[in-house]
């Protein structure tokens, strides 16, 4: 299940990581998806919270695999558990799915209509786990081939076969989206697939680390470990700097990255690299991680991919954020930071939270 902290379209003032964008009508909800998300979902079902003084901020984002009819209500259960983590005063529920219509079982239920819609036992679970909850529903919409369709709609529109085209065009929600640098993915796997090894990097890398390691514990026989602390700063510091965007310079070698890998298992090191995610570098580090990620192998690549989630959850792309989160706490467990920022993602902490806890955390309070 992904949850990622959305985009904040409300009165409120917007700021850096809370860009002020209003969904104002269903189609736009539906066109808003990709980006509330990070990607493109397929046969998913998706809640979105909202809040705020004006009711209409979008806070906590979940999605998951559509279930089957047996599932509906475990699933249901789960999602809205999840989505009462965050400080909602309403919820919008959309199934995105290219199903065909079909034979609604609760045909003769009044409460219950858009009679031959798909998925109808996951939204009455939906529908009667949300009222148990007191979350009261918005809008519950179908998202199929390019149209829209609301569950709750009584009118020809809404009937099978007909529905809403998607709005099409760049929303505001997509042009903050591309403000704040997120990129679209076309699938949840796509996403993944970002952090996968470039091939034939595999071998090579872990021949690397091996030779780095020899070093460093030669190094830190003939210097202590405090000068190797300090040294292995240096070696990120500068690998940042040669990962700045535009700035013309050789590619990493296979044991610079490994070299990068060992200075990050340092915790000193690690957590002084938050600051990164703050300052000028924020992008050169972010691209330092992202590579780091893709080629350490397990489990020196947790510390890189943690740094990593912080970097993209500081500029607002949670779903990139739980996908490093993933990659890190597979490698590693009992990664502590990992751990800890994982908790963070899973109780709705913001943007804005999150870099207030990094700034005091690189201050030392």
């Amino acid at each position: 299940m992904d949850r990622v902290v959305g985009m904040d379209p409300s009165t409120a003032p917007p700021t850096a990581d809370r860009p002020e964008v209003r969904l104002s009508d269903p189609g736009e909800i539906a066109a808003a998806l990709p980006h509330l998300l990070g990607f493109r979902p397929r046969e998913s079902v998706v809640l979105i919270g909202l809040g705020g003084p004006s009711g209409g901020r979008v806070g906590l984002t979940v999605r998951a695999d559509l279930p089957g009819p047996h599932d509906a209500a475990g699933a249901a259960v789960v999602l809205t558990r999840s989505l009462r983590t965050d400080r909602l005063d309403a919820a919008l529920v959309v199934v995105v799915s290219e199903e065909p219509d079909g034979v609604d079982p609760w045909e003769d239920d009044e409460l219950l209509v858009g009679a031959a819609l798909p998925h109808r036992a996951v939204v009455h679970a939906l529908m009667l786990e949300l009222a148990a909850a007191d979350v009261a529903v918005r809008d519950v919409l179908l998202v199929r081939g390019g149209r829209w369709w609301s569950y709750d709609c009584p009118y020809a529109c809404c009937g099978p076969g007909a529905g809403t085209p998607v709005p099409g065009g760049v929303s505001p929600l997509a042009a903050a989206a591309v403000t704040a640098g997120q990129v679209l993915a076309p699938d949840r796997a796509a996403l993944g697939a970002r952090l996968d090894p470039p091939p034939g990097t595999h071998q090579l890398m872990r021949a690397a680390c091996l030779r780095v390691a020899s070093e460093r514990a030669a190094r830190a026989r003939e210097a202590g470990w405090a000068a190797l602390t300090e040294e292995c700063w240096t070696v990120v510091v500068g690998a940042v700097a040669r990962s700045r965007p535009g700035v013309p310079a050789a590619p990493l070698t296979d044991d610079e990255f490994a070299a990068v890998l060992w200075a990050l298992r340092d915790v000193r090191v690690r957590d002084r690299a938050l600051s990164l995610a703050l300052d000028d570098d924020a992008a050169a580090a972010e691209a330092l991680w992202t590579e780091c990620t893709r080629r350490g192998p397990a489990p020196l690549d947790a510390a890189p991919a943690t740094l990593l989630a912080v970097s993209v959850w500081l500029r607002g792309d949670g779903a990139m954020a739980n996908v490093a989160l993933e990659r890190a706490l597979d490698s590693d467990p009992d990664h502590a930071l990992a751990g800890l920022l994982r908790e963070g993602l899973d109780a709705c902490l913001t943007p804005g939270d999150l870099r207030e806890l990094v700034e005091r955390a690189v201050q030392g309070e």
